[in-house]
């Protein structure tokens, strides 16, 4: 049976990507975005902070579907559903992740940007895949030339992903949603800047629903 990942991350049509450096701007950034509509949030294990930051989150923003991205290694599943995480995203897919996101328990987002790493998903049963990166992969165009060739597989790209070409990726049949870094930028974390973080946030939303709905 296929596990309908957008569904468990609440089909928010925008996931905001997040590299969080300080531990106590966790809390007010996912206030921020949750006031904005957007519930699911993937924090990037690019940072030392990243598992004390999905730890905050979990634990005080009981809204938001928290999630975590960059993880690489099959331990790592562990260590981030100890923390919190509700869903994990890969940039890649092995056969050992797989596993790992099954003895997990939690959905799963691996990354494919080719032909022949989308038949390894489906091998794998997995069919709903990260883009990545989006931008220098093919961007809308390979995505529009597979959905004819993978009709049953949905995608969400990121990389290179912004308000002035997200309609050409949600206006595309196999993809679910985006993800995005525009949202929250380190200036906007730096100045602790929750009111504009939550206004990027609604306007996103926004967009994508209009898109989706057209």
């Amino acid at each position: 049976m296929k596990t309908d990942v957008f569904a468990a991350l609440g089909n928010n049509p925008v996931i905001p990507v997040l590299v969080v450096e300080d531990v106590e701007h966790a809390v007010p950034m996912a206030k921020a975005l949750v006031a904005g509509g957007l519930t699911a949030l993937e924090v990037t294990l690019r940072t030392k902070s990243a598992l004390s930051v999905i730890e905050r989150i979990a634990n005080e923003v009981p809204e938001a579907i928290i999630g975590v991205g960059t993880v690489v290694r099959p331990e790592q599943f562990e260590q981030v559903k100890a923390a919190g995480a509700k869903f994990v995203v890969s940039p890649g897919l092995t056969p050992t992740l797989a596993q790992a996101a099954r003895d997990s328990e939690m959905p799963f987002l691996p990354g494919a940007v080719t032909a022949s790493e989308i038949i390894a998903a489906m091998e794998l049963g997995i069919f709903d895949l990260k883009f990545f990166p989006a931008g220098t992969s093919g961007g809308a165009a390979a995505l529009k030339g597979f959905s004819t060739v993978f009709s049953d597989v949905r995608f969400c790209p990121t990389g290179g992903v912004k308000p002035d070409n997200m309609a050409d990726y949600l206006s595309l049949p196999n993809v679910a949603t985006v993800g995005g870094t525009w949202l929250v930028t380190a200036d906007l974390l730096n100045n602790g800047n929750w009111d504009e973080i939550t206004r990027l946030a609604a306007q996103a939303k926004a967009q994508a629903e209009a898109i989706l709905a057209a």
